[in-house]
């Protein structure tokens, strides 16, 4: 019995440890993984790039489970494009491009309204001028010859969102450049929590869009300084939207053009925006703890290893790992296996951890992988557990402790 309680002492000390890492993680404990689509194939910025990026983070997020849909070249035949959104909690757009066929045009609709969520990310609000559904849904767009007749410009002005009839041009930005968010709804799950003020990295400001406006709440904010191109006015940056039943996150930031590097996408405040707007949008609430490192309002914060590690590249790390070294790769290996488990794709990994732990590696590495072992792992993990308890003194412990939590047999 001492040694169980020992044991546990040891677990609620390392799960303890994970909550000062910088990146975000649920605190709830949920083992529902969201299944989430994004579609992507045309853009006018990079999303070659930018999908990549976007899977990643969702899944870092051990919440989300993500799927691709691809939609033919520009101007390749669209009439095939039929993905079944029904399949899925929440659909990531980005996209603009060619017209979807109306097939998938109406089914879309009818997911979002009968209670789909749907994250509308950067350029998106670009697409479909002419599809008035979807105008709805994104609430404000730019480009794409919108004009006047396409809604009126909201901002944020006296302490209220405000709607502007006036023409102009709709859709712009000055240069990038890093700029404050300022949260202007404070007690949505989306935003409740986060620093008034913040500072983004360097992204593209986008101003002057419009639309029709219906059902839309303004979560924060961006000053467009006249000195750097802008309006002068506090454009809205993260937005809220309700179409029927349907749950609508919509983002202005994250700017990818090019080969990197991509700090507009890096920065944690994007990530966790990202990461909560996806999660309120699949499910109506948030769960995921705010991170430490997360923009101050004067100091920009970037997670250059957004990208999170695949199992080799993450077991290769913590071959080679000690007390004190940077402690990512353990947080990248307990998000990966979180979702794996949740996908219900944990077995297929778990003889690689077993290689691990009888392999040639350090302690520290070996004893990180035993206490995930101990949470995820099978019955097929005991023998090999049972031989680091009786032939490396240094990984005894927590070998123990992963043997008698699986099997249910714990030492006197």
């Amino acid at each position: 019995m001492k040694n169980k309680i020992i044991y546990l002492f040891i677990l609620i000390a390392l799960t303890a440890g994970l909550s000062t890492l910088p990146s975000c993680q649920s605190g709830s404990g949920n083992k529902t993984a969201y299944h989430a689509l994004i579609v992507t194939g045309q853009n006018n910025h990079s999303w070659q790039e930018s999908t990549p990026i976007l899977k990643q983070i969702l899944e870092n997020s051990g919440l989300f489970s993500v799927d691709v849909a691809q939609t033919p070249k520009t101007g390749e035949n669209m009439s095939q494009f039929k993905p079944d959104f029904s399949q899925y909690d929440v659909v990531v757009l980005d996209y603009v491009g060619d017209p979807w066929p109306e097939e998938t045009r109406t089914a879309f609709e009818q997911y979002v309204s009968g209670g789909g969520g749907v994250v509308v990310y950067h350029a998106a609000d670009n697409a479909f001028r002419n599809w008035v559904a979807y105008n709805q849904m994104i609430g404000i767009g730019g480009w794409g010859n919108r004009n006047e007749s396409d809604g009126p410009y909201i901002r944020w002005k006296d302490g209220k969102t405000v709607r502007i009839n006036e023409p102009g041009p709709t859709g712009n930005h000055g240069p990038q450049r890093a700029f404050q968010v300022t949260i202007r709804e404070s007690e949505h799950p989306i935003t409740k929590g986060l620093p008034k003020i913040w500072l983004h990295a360097k992204d593209e400001l986008y101003q002057q869009l419009r639309g029709p406006a219906e059902n839309l709440t303004v979560l924060a904010t961006a000053y467009a300084d006249t000195a750097k191109g802008g309006t002068g006015g506090n454009e809205p940056v993260l937005m809220t939207i309700r179409y029927g039943k349907g749950r609508i996150f919509h983002t202005t930031l994250g700017h990818v053009m090019g080969k990197g590097p991509f700090p507009a996408v890096e920065c944690v405040g994007f990530i966790v925006t990202l990461q909560r707007g996806a999660e309120w949008a699949a499910s109506g609430k948030v769960t995921q703890e705010i991170p430490d490192d997360f923009p101050q309002f004067n100091v920009t914060s970037r997670w250059p290893l957004f990208r999170p590690m695949n199992l080799d590249e993450i077991l290769d790390q913590l071959r080679e790992y000690k007390p004190g070294d940077n402690r990512m790769p353990e947080q990248d290996l307990t998000n990966l296996l979180r979702g794996q488990y949740n996908a219900g794709t944990f077995d297929e990994i778990e003889d690689q951890l077993l290689k691990f732990i009888i392999g040639n590696g350090s302690a520290a590495g070996k004893n990180y992988v035993c206490r995930e072992l101990s949470l995820y792992g099978s019955e097929n993990a005991l023998p090999v557990l049972h031989k680091l308890m009786t032939k490396e003194p240094d990984v005894a412990e927590m070998a123990r402790f992963a043997y008698e939590r699986i099997s249910g047999e714990y030492s006197n």
